[in-house]
C-alpha cells in the first residue's frame, strides 16, 4: 500500500528545522484502518509498536527495537527506500518468529518488551524492559542474534524478576526499565518502575554492576511515585528518556507530563532539577495541564527526548506530535517556556493521530514513543502507526 502524502506539511512544522516533505524513508507497513485489530505478523519488513531506534552514524547503521514482536531489527546501512527490510535481527530464530524471550527463558540475545536503544562505547546498549534488565554488547553487532556481552540490573543472563524478585529496589536492580543514554563514559538508565534514573559514572564492566547514583529517589531502596509525596523539582513518576543538551541532563518525566532539564549533570543523589518544560511550576502534574487540548507549553505524555545543538526535540506521545524548543542564553528561561516547532499537527491546539484520525501520511504521527537524530537524520519511532520515519532534520541548513 502507498503511503499518502499530506497537502499541508509546511503549515504542520512552524519553525522546526524538518523537511516539508515529510520523512525521507518509511520503515514497516501500514494498514488501512479496519485490519489496525489485526496482529502484524513478523517479517523483515513488518513491526509492531515499535518504540525505540538508534541510528549510528549518518550512514548506518540502524537499530529499532520492535517492542511488539519482541526483537531488534538491524540494517547494514541506512535505509534509503520506503519497507526496505532488515538485515538482522536479534531475539528472534528469524524474521518470522515473535514472543517474550523466543518463547522460551531469557538468555543473551533474547528480549521481552525491549525499547530504548544507544550506541554505547563502541558497542550497544537496549532497555529490555519486561526482563527488567539492561543488555549491553561491547561491539555493535553486525549480524543475527548475537550475544548481548553485559547485563545490568540483573545478575546473570537468565534471570528476570523485577528488583530481583523483591518489594525493595537496590543500586544493582530494576523494575521495567525503559530508557538508556550514554555520554562521554557515563551511562544514564531510566528504571521507570522504580520512578528513578540510574547512573553509573564510568561504563560498566561487569554483570550486576550497581549504579553510581539516583535521581528522583533520596536513595537506592526507595521506589514510592514522586517519592511518597506531590512532586517535586527532584522527583519522578515516569521517566522513559534521557537527553544531554549543552551538558545539561534532559529527562522525559512521561507520568508527570513534563521534561526534567538540570543545569548540568547532577554528581549527587536526588539533586533537583533547575526547570521543566510541560507545567508551569514544579508541582503540577496534570495532563496538557488540566486542559483537554494541548497548548505550545503543555505536554501529554512526552516520552522521547533528543537534542542538537540548537535544538531539544520531545517527543509529546499522546498529543501525537514532536514539539522542539530552541537552545536559551540560560537554561533557567526555559521554566513553563513555549516551544519554538511543532511537526505532526497543524496547530498546537490539535492532538488526534494523524490529524484528525486519519491516515498515516508522511509527516503525520500517531503515539511517537522514541525521538533520536543523528546528523541530518531524525529517527522516529511512530509506534501508532508501527512504522519508523528516518526524517531529514537540519532541511534547508
Amino acid at each position: 500500500m502507498s503511503i499518502s502524502h499530506s497537502s499541508n506539511s509546511v503549515a504542520s512544522l512552524f519553525n522546526l528545522p524538518l523537511s516539508p516533505n515529510g520523512a525521507e524513508v518509511i520503515l514497516g507497513t501500514t494498514l488501512e484502518p479496519q485490519q489496525l485489530a489485526i496482529p502484524i505478523a513478523p517479517s523483515p519488513i513488518t513491526m509492531f509498536g515499535p518504540r525505540g531506534a538508534c541510528l549510528v552514524s549518518e550512514t548506518g547503521s540502524l537499530w529499532v527495537s520492535d517492542t511488539g514482536h519482541h526483537r531488534l531489527l538491524g540494517w547494514r546501512n541506512l535505509p534509503t527506500k520506503d519497507n526496505q527490510p532488515a538485515d538482522w535481527v536479534i531475539g528472534q530464530p528469524d524474521f518470522y518468529h515473535e514472543g517474550q524471550n523466543a518463547k522460551g527463558t531469557p538468555g543473551r540475545a533474547t528480549v521481552s518488551v525491549p525499547t530504548g536503544m544507544c550506541v554505547c562505547g563502541t558497542g550497544l546498549a537496549v532497555a529490555d524492559a519486561w526482563n527488567h534488565r539492561v543488555l549491553i554488547w561491547k561491539n555493535l553487532p553486525e549480524d543475527s542474534n548475537v550475544p548481548a556481552d553485559l547485563v545490568l540490573g540483573q545478575a546473570n543472563f537468565i534471570d528476570n524478576e523485577p528488583n530481583h524478585g523483591t518489594q525493595k529496589a537496590t543500586a544493582n536492580t530494576m523494575h521495567w526499565p525503559y530508557g538508556v543514554f550514554y555520554y562521554q563514559g557515563k551511562l544514564f538508565v531510566a528504571d521507570t518502575g522504580n520512578r528513578r534514573l540510574l547512573i553509573w559514572q564510568q561504563l560498566p564492566t561487569e554483570n550486576g554492576q550497581p549504579a553510581d547514583l539516583v535521581l528522583g529517589q533520596p536513595d537506592m531502596v526507595s521506589r514510592d511515585e514522586n517519592g511518597g509525596a506531590s512532586a517535586t523539582a527532584a522527583s519522578m513518576r515516569w521517566c522513559h528518556d534521557i537527553a544531554i543538551w549543552d551538558n545539561n541532563l534532559v529527562v522525559a518525566d512521561a507520568g508527570n507530563h513534563r521534561v526534567m532539564i538540570w543545569q548540568g549533570i547532577p554528581t549527587e543523589n536526588n539533586n533537583p532539577c533547575a526547570v521543566v518544560l510541560g507545567q508551569k511550576s514544579f508541582d503540577c502534574v496534570e495532563m496538557n495541564q488540566g486542559i483537554y487540548l494541548p497548548s505550545a507549553s503543555s505536554l501529554s505524555m512526552p516520552y522521547g527526548v533528543t537534542t542538537t545543538e540548537e535544538w531539544l526535540l520531545v517527543a509529546d506521545t499522546a498529543n501525537s506530535r514532536l514539539l522542539g524548543w530552541k537552545q536559551p542564553e540560560s537554561i533557567l528561561s526555559l521554566q513553563g517556556a513555549i516551544a519554538d516547532g511543532l511537526a505532526g499537527q497543524d496547530t498546537f491546539q490539535s492532538k488526534s493521530e494523524n490529524r484528525n484520525y486519519g491516515l498515516p501520511t508522511r509527516d503525520s504521527v500517531n503515539w511517537p514513543y522514541g525521538v533520536k537524530i543523528c546528523g541530518k537524520t531524525a529517527v522516529i519511532a511512530d509506534s501508532g502507526n508501527n512504522r519508523i520515519l528516518l526524517w531529514r532534520f537540519n532541511y534547508g541548513e
